[in-house]
């Protein structure tokens, strides 16, 4: 992530801008203004953003039950993908997550989504089902799930399973 971009908690003023990016990312199956007031407004939420400057260029959601979490949406504007925002936004998510004391991390991804099953296999994420024809446009998700690393005494980490 570059040096300019800094991550901060989604509010109410950054979702003119979340939507917008939301709708030209998603356009067959974006969530409205409303969903997103909606889901600010539940404190089971935590929603972030990224910002450079006075621009949101990346967003991220996740629902916690403990000790269960569900990544429920992740945008990065296009002209800014590969820059490590996604990668960013989730880590921070994934922390805020487990040092609450969530165990697993749910969350769903677009078959042919290549860039971000690579991201998300490579933060610990491992495909346990799949949703066919799960998205508008008839595309399968798969469902991946992340266990919280766990320390052994020698300084390695773990995965629950």
């Amino acid at each position: 992530m570059t040096g300019t971009v800094r991550l901060t908690p989604m509010r109410w003023w950054h979702l003119d801008d979340v939507h917008r990016l939301e709708v030209r990312l998603f356009p067959d199956d974006a969530w409205s203004l409303e969903q997103f007031w909606q889901e600010l407004a539940q404190p089971t939420r935590r929603y972030l953003v990224a910002v450079d400057g006075a621009s949101v260029v990346g967003y991220a959601g996740m629902f916690i039950a403990e000790p269960d979490a569900d990544i429920q949406t992740v945008g990065v504007d296009p002209n800014r993908q590969g820059e490590g925002i996604a990668r960013g936004l989730l880590e921070e998510l994934l922390a805020v997550a487990e040092h609450g004391g969530v165990t697993h991390t749910l969350l769903e991804v677009r078959a042919d989504n290549e860039p971000a099953r690579a991201l998300y296999d490579r933060l610990g994420f491992e495909r346990i089902s799949q949703r066919p024809r799960y998205y508008a446009d008839g595309g399968d998700a798969l469902i991946l799930r992340r266990a919280r690393p766990r320390h052994s005494d020698a300084g390695e980490v773990d995965r629950d399973r």
